[in-house]
């Protein structure tokens, strides 16, 4: 009787303890999303794009997010199984439309007498940022790292990945604006130039600095070259790769002449690389 009695109160401080971390994570969700989104939230742009964007765009945008958000709670979560993994994925998801809804109905974005089919593409398109600031929030807020975790965030194809994140979620900030094309039109092919190798450089002063280790010297040609070759190059290729996608989804490029898609595109590539290079410091 005793032994049963012991068993139901641990069976219930384990409940106790999962419902608080639950109710934790939770917090630091909610916390998160507001926190990345709120630039996005208070920008005319993103509010105009949820309006006329094209649909299908949308959608694989939307479809795209949300594996990016799966991928970064195997990345940062460090749970042993994939079902806990896609339902992090949608807890966050839930949040980053939870949040975006109630803050464009508070901000007066959202009001009675829209269509639903502008509604839903505001609340959709603002629900991204969101959901990805609910995914990173326990990263930023939590201590503790697993071991698991970091052998998945110090890998190869996990760094690549960060990086990635990085780009996108820079890039995500800006492309909505008419500056980005703005400058584009204006800079001439020496601008354009100078602006890739400006890229380049500032990314590999930041990857020497993340990648080095206390025995090594970041001058030393082996080292620069490895991670000139390995993470710069490759991550301002990503960089700009998911820059060219990013304005073609908010339909920056359509009828633009290639020249000026190019220059648009190493125009945002340029906050993207910054965000690729720093992303293994801030996510």
């Amino acid at each position: 009787m005793v032994d049963k009695s012991n068993s139901e109160r641990e069976r219930n401080r384990q409940e106790q303890t999962s419902n608080h971390n639950f109710a934790v994570d939770l917090a630091y969700d909610f916390g998160g999303a507001l926190l990345f989104s709120f630039p996005l939230l208070m920008t005319m742009e993103m509010w105009w794009l949820g309006f006329y964007m094209d649909r299908f765009r949308l959608a694989l945008f939307l479809v795209l997010a949300f594996l990016m958000v799966m991928a970064l709670s195997y990345i940062e979560g460090g749970e042993e199984t994939s079902t806990i993994e896609v339902l992090d994925a949608l807890v966050a998801c839930a949040t980053g439309y939870t949040v975006a809804t109630v803050m464009l109905f508070l901000l007066g974005i959202i009001k009675s007498g829209m269509s639903a089919d502008e509604i839903i593409g505001k609340i959709a398109l603002h629900a991204v940022p969101c959901s990805i600031g609910a995914i990173l929030a326990r990263r930023q807020l939590e201590a503790e790292e697993t071991k698991k975790e970091s052998r998945r965030r110090e890998g190869y194809p996990g760094k690549v990945f960060l990086m990635g994140v990085g780009a996108i979620f820079l890039a995500f900030q800006l492309a909505p604006t008419e500056e980005i094309v703005l400058i584009g039109y204006m800079m001439t092919g020496w601008h354009a130039a100078a602006l890739a190798i400006v890229s380049l450089c500032i990314m590999q002063a930041f990857l020497c600095s993340i990648e080095r280790r206390p025995q090594v010297s970041i001058f030393s040609p082996g080292f620069f070259w490895n991670v000139f070759l390995q993470f710069t190059i490759v991550g301002y290729a990503l960089a700009l790769l998911l820059s060219l996608y990013v304005l073609w989804t908010f339909g920056r490029l359509d009828g633009v002449a290639a020249q000026d898609i190019i220059r648009s595109m190493l125009v945002l590539g340029f906050p993207a690389a910054l965000g690729a290079s720093a992303a293994r410091l801030i996510l």
